[in-house]
């Protein structure tokens, strides 16, 4: 398997449970400026909406979006636990959370990591994810993890947290959910993937 990934990216979600997985695979790294590879070739070749993750398998088919590849990859070794079983009510859990943190969390950082945003649409996107934020705060406080059990979910969730210093929402404001980000910096695959891509934790 190829991931086609940028450092610090959402694309370390897929990272982390590759590690966590225990799954052979080759990282690509993509330069999201320019769109290429480190070969120079057009990453918009490999997907023309020109970002990461893209998970390439053996045989060459692709598949794109982080949760979707997320869950393909949890399912390949079951033994794991990284994903409840399909069919149960535990999994819709899961894809619960995972839309969440896509369409709550993701997508608000994007106005904050985009060049020319104005202030006031800065203000704003902060302002929904501190709402976001305190629910999941509220969450947490009550079990360690999403859905229960340590899912991809949670992982989903750290990778998005490591962006929240760098936009102005410290982490620290919120301790159930700075705890379970310590929780997973903890786990060895978290930490492989961490160092993979030289990353601080």
């Amino acid at each position: 398997m190829k991931l086609y990934y940028s450092p610090g990216a959402c694309s370390l979600s897929p990272h982390i449970i590759l590690h966590e997985a225990g799954i052979p695979h080759e990282r690509v790294l993509v330069n999201l400026r320019t769109r290429q590879l480190e070969d120079g070739r057009d990453f918009c070749l490999i997907n023309p909406l020109g970002y990461v993750p893209v998970l390439e398998l053996d045989d060459g088919r692709r598949l794109v979006e982080g949760p979707a590849i997320d869950q393909y990859l949890a399912d390949q070794v079951p033994d794991r636990q990284l994903v409840p079983a399909n069919g149960t009510f535990e999994r819709y859990q899961v894809q619960g959370w995972l839309n969440f943190i896509a369409t709550e969390l993701h997508k608000n950082f994007s106005p904050l990591f985009r060049p020319g945003t104005s202030e006031e649409a800065k203000a704003t996107a902060r302002s929904q994810l501190e709402g976001r934020f305190r629910f999941i705060e509220e969450q947490l406080a009550r079990q360690d993890y999403l859905a229960g059990a340590f899912s991809i979910a949670d992982i989903y969730l750290f990778v998005v947290c490591r962006w929240m210093d760098h936009v102005g929402l410290p982490l620290a404001a919120w301790p159930a959910l700075q705890a379970h980000h310590q929780r997973l910096a903890s786990r060895p695959a978290v930490q492989a993937a961490l160092q993979a891509e030289n990353l601080k934790q």
